[in-house]
């Protein structure tokens, strides 16, 4: 069992929902839940965020903290595997406290129906001894926010998806956003920048504000180690060849994917296990980390027999689109 508080604070976080760039819709909903709660005093719903790992769930969780004038305490769904591990966290819950779950689909499922009682009642059903002696003991517990994280909705079990008051979709950030973000970032970390090395940042951060900000920070690390006195297109072009990153954000890791379908499986179909095993990565690193920026770029397409590469990864890499693969130039 692991559970924490949330460690201080990165200066690069906005610390409430007007700092908060990019997601309108969510924040607006996020902000009528929080003056809710403010007019009741009281919580009487929770929050569940999905989308792409690195677009803000973690930062709205701590604003929503902040804002309800409580504390954030955060676990993960796999971390939480025994109904006494959960007991302990909510014991050391308060009012108006957030407790966010990270990967909340990983649950396992007697910890999801113990949290069903908790969640719409709050009470807390622990079962004591066993057999025909065993009985229900029925604790109540503070009235706090649980914020599910999850970047695979459709995995979450009905009955406990129904159990959140607000879905929240998080989605990839436009570059209007993402520039806007990288500009905050950069004057947080008092780095001189041209507005070309910002705007190269942006196009190659996957629409990630965590993405962007990990390229900002090895920027400071090279402007202080080599002393520029500005950060200019060339020192950025410079730092994404020695990171491996490309012109659209692609890593190695990304391409190697790319070249696999295409030259190994002809561009497909190929299935996620077998693309998994050739590279030597699990399934989820796949299906969280490389796929879902590759879809959205049109870069592959999922089918019934597996993963198919499409005109613009023959473009990107170069190759010559073969067979019936002409038919995949989009």
């Amino acid at each position: 069992m692991n559970i924490k508080k949330e460690p201080v604070e990165s200066s690069l976080r906005p610390k409430n929902l007007g700092e908060y760039i990019g997601q309108k819709r969510v924040v607006e909903s996020l902000q009528l839940f929080i003056d809710a709660v403010t007019k009741r005093k009281e919580v009487s719903e929770h929050i569940l965020l999905y989308g792409p790992p690195g677009i803000g769930k973690t930062t709205l969780a701590n604003i929503v903290a902040r804002e309800l004038k409580g504390e954030l305490k955060v676990t993960s769904g796999p971390a939480i595997e025994k109904t006494s591990d959960l007991a302990s966290i909510l014991t050391n819950m308060k009012d108006n406290d957030v407790l966010f779950i990270d990967e909340i689909h990983r649950l396992p499922r007697t910890i999801e129906e113990a949290l069903y009682p908790v969640m719409e009642e709050f009470f807390l059903d622990i079962v004591i001894g066993k057999g025909p002696s065993a009985r229900t003991v029925r604790l109540p517990v503070p009235r706090f926010t649980i914020i599910g994280a999850t970047t695979r909705v459709a995995l979450l079990s009905a009955p406990l998806r129904d159990r959140f008051g607000l879905l929240l979709h998080l989605d990839y950030y436009d570059d209007a956003d993402m520039q806007k973000i990288v500009e905050r970032s950069a004057k947080i970390l008092k780095l001189p920048i041209d507005l070309d090395a910002c705007i190269e940042i942006v196009k190659r951060s996957r629409r990630t504000p965590r993405v962007a900000n990990r390229a900002l920070k090895r920027v400071l690390d090279m402007f202080e180690v080599r002393k520029h006195k500005k950060i200019t297109l060339e020192v950025m072009n410079e730092l994404f060849d020695i990171l491996q990153i490309d012109s659209l954000g692609f890593t190695h890791l990304d391409i190697k994917y790319l070249e696999l379908l295409i030259k190994k499986f002809h561009g497909g179909p190929a299935g996620l296990s077998t693309l998994a095993t050739g590279l030597g990565e699990d399934k989820q690193t796949l299906e969280e980390f490389i796929e879902p920026y590759l879809l959205q770029l049109g870069f592959i397409t999922k089918t019934s027999k597996g993963r198919v590469a499409q005109g613009r990864a023959y473009a990107h890499l170069k190759l010559p689109v073969k067979g019936s693969s002409q038919q995949r130039l989009v």
